[in-house]
């Protein structure tokens, strides 16, 4: 027998309990907003329609559902379940925190704050949660299937994100590292601020802003178009180190290797920081298209 399915509300701390986690009370809270001269009102109002939304998407899961709540900070510790149907409660970029650990699962996007979110992911109300959920589960149901990018590490970690890998160094360094196709032998030796390697998805934050500046002619991928960008950010040339491969593109079986120079450098995925690989001198990495998409219901 096979177990009802189980509806996942995924949400965040809201700046409101963030500023009472720091403060203690609304009123000392309201006291540090005020002498700098902002108002604590726009805070609580956010904070309610969160909460509300909150709410309003739990009534509207089945009675014969299970459910459970999984705040952002602690995905990397939440076990999702072959049955679950992911709900995510807020912004964007919630939706991307989170798909790295859903392997495939259907993902419901609610957008608690319209008009402030861009909506790209979260590109529904409250008041669809029902219907949505329903879908979900039913055959065939209405899904885009997003690409995500992966990094593998020669030491079996693995890394996947939906909007874009960064490697780089720990903090404000340079990065030395060897770089190339993985269907060569040769890599261009290099010193930089780090790569980015993004999706389609991404290409709507941090990817299209390197595009932007670079004022790249290459095309920036569809959120469903199976390819990915990459850009170098800040190479340094020098006797040692070269410029030459700074941007490409990635296909379906295309690869981008990278081999350490540094002492350390960090992976880590759509902003998630407190959940990346660490990589030591002469370690290799891979870059490219996941096997793994994210499950958007639409």
């Amino acid at each position: 027998m096979s177990l009802a399915p189980r509806a996942v509300l995924v949400h965040r701390t809201t700046e409101y309990e963030e500023l009472l986690a720091r403060h203690g009370t609304h009123g000392q809270a309201a006291f540090f907003l005020s002498s700098r001269g902002r108002s604590i009102e726009e805070v609580t109002r956010r904070h309610r329609r969160t909460r509300q939304a909150l709410a309003e998407v739990a009534a509207a899961v089945p009675l014969q559902w299970r459910r459970s709540q999984v705040e952002r900070a602690d995905l990397d510790r939440f076990l999702f379940g072959p049955e679950d149907v992911v709900v995510v409660v807020g912004q964007d970029g919630l939706v991307a925190n989170a798909a790295k650990y859903l392997a495939d699962r259907p993902v419901v996007g609610i957008d608690t704050d319209p008009g402030r979110n861009p909506g790209v992911l979260v590109r529904h109300r409250p008041g669809d949660a029902a219907a949505l959920l329903r879908a979900a589960v039913a055959p065939g149901g209405a899904v885009e299937e997003l690409t995500m990018v992966e990094a593998a590490a020669d030491d079996t970690q693995r890394l996947l994100a939906l909007n874009e890998i960064y490697l780089g160094p720990p903090g404000h360094q340079t990065a030395r590292y060897r770089i190339g196709p993985d269907t060569s032998s040769t890599a261009e030796a290099q010193a930089s601020s780090g790569v980015l390697v993004g999706t389609g998805t991404g290409a709507t934050g941090w990817l299209r802003s390197l595009w932007q500046e670079r004022r790249s002619e290459l095309r920036l991928p569809a959120p469903t178009d199976p390819g990915l960008l990459w850009f170098v950010r800040e190479a340094w040339p020098s006797p040692a180190t070269g410029t030459s491969l700074v941007a490409g593109e990635l296909g379906h079986g295309q690869g981008l290797r990278l081999t350490v120079e540094s002492d350390r450098m960090v992976v880590f995925g759509d902003g998630m920081e407190t959940d990346a690989l660490e990589l030591a001198w002469g370690q290799t990495v891979r870059l490219g298209i996941s096997a793994a998409s994210l499950r958007l219901v639409v």
